[in-house]
């Protein structure tokens, strides 16, 4: 209901009208309601709330894979969220430099696919840690081959396998690698116009720096956008208790490996005897032929062993386990 003024306040106000304190033209105007421009061509299909939601998730998934990654590489690896934003699928796709990594993957049970991008860098330092170099990454690039092909799909699957528990407090899905491109342009899963969510994480193997981009449709996450908000989010956040900590933790450790080695015997012989030695001289060891051998692993003395044959392979026989009280 509208305000009623009284006979006094109706001759203040024409008096000040009369006497210019009030400008007609600005009470107007600030009457007046401000209108946003709409951009049909960029429709907003994804709130600051979802794209803060989405952040959360794949900061999770970022240190899964600052964890996970070296067990591999053998070597440091740090991953951090950089940002996040929606754009059109073309504006996306045409800012991919050639080569890229894609990984097309089908979000099930979630209609459509989503693209996990990996700079060419970040590949090539994954494929020289992997075949026994330093991790370096090359100065001019180049297409991959079909020997190094492998090694990529292997870097993808392990990023896409990873998604799976930063997502369960939203939707619990099975990700699988439909294909791997290398050529923006075979990598078109969507409509150039339909509106998609990229999360930015920057990826540091070494000294090697480069980003991941993952490239989230909204048609994809359309059925599940009402779970994208952080209030859903801390709601259904279930804590580990500390039988799935050390389920997790047992996991990753089995995935360590550790070096074995089963030691036939010792001995010490002169620097003069040691030159001179010959192929058909005879060593005599410290151990009998009947006694048995010493098994470490890493340098831990943690079994006893008899020496044998398997499969045309020389191999040990495990007889006991040394305690730790035993060592």
């Amino acid at each position: 209901m509208s305000e009623v003024l009284s006979q006094s306040e109706i001759d203040g106000l024409l008096a000040a009208l009369s006497s210019g304190e009030l400008d007609v033209d600005q009470m107007q105007a600030a009457d007046e309601k401000k209108v946003k421009d709409y951009d049909f061509k960029r429709p907003a299909k994804f709130s600051k709330e979802h794209l803060r939601t989405l952040e959360m998730i794949y900061e999770h998934y970022g240190r899964l894979l600052s964890t996970t990654l070296p067990l591999y590489l053998r070597k440091n690896v740090t991953v951090s969220v950089a940002n996040s934003e929606t754009v059109t699928y073309s504006e996306f796709s045409n800012a991919l430099s050639n080569p890229v990594i894609l990984g097309v993957i089908s979000f099930l049970p979630l209609q459509g696919n989503i693209i996990l991008e990996l700079q060419a860098n970040i590949g090539f330092s994954f494929i020289d840690r992997m075949l026994g170099g330093e991790g370096g990454t090359l100065d001019k690039p180049r297409p991959f081959t079909d020997i190094e092909m492998p090694l990529i799909e292997k870097l993808v699957t392990i990023c896409m396998q990873l998604m799976v528990e930063p997502w369960q407090n939203v939707v619990s899905i099975n990700p699988v690698m439909e294909r791997i491109e290398t050529n923006p342009q075979f990598a078109q899963v969507i409509s150039p116009t339909d509106m998609i969510a990229i999360v930015t994480l920057n990826i540091k193997i070494g000294d090697t720096e480069g980003l991941m981009n993952v490239c989230l449709p909204y048609f994809t996450l359309e059925s599940v956008m009402d779970k994208l908000n952080t209030k859903f989010w801390f709601s259904t956040m279930q804590k580990n208790n500390d039988e799935d900590y050390e389920e997790t933790l047992e996991t990753m450790v089995r995935h360590v490996d550790v070096p074995v080695k089963a030691i036939l015997g010792k001995c010490n012989v002169s620097v003069n005897d040691f030159v001179h030695l010959q192929a058909g001289d005879i060593i005599r060891l410290d151990n009998r032929v009947n006694t048995d051998m010493q098994v470490y692993v890493g340098n831990l003395f943690k079994f006893t062993a008899l020496p044998g044959t398997a499969k045309e392979k020389y191999a040990v026989r495990i007889t006991s386990v040394v305690r730790e009280e035993e060592e």
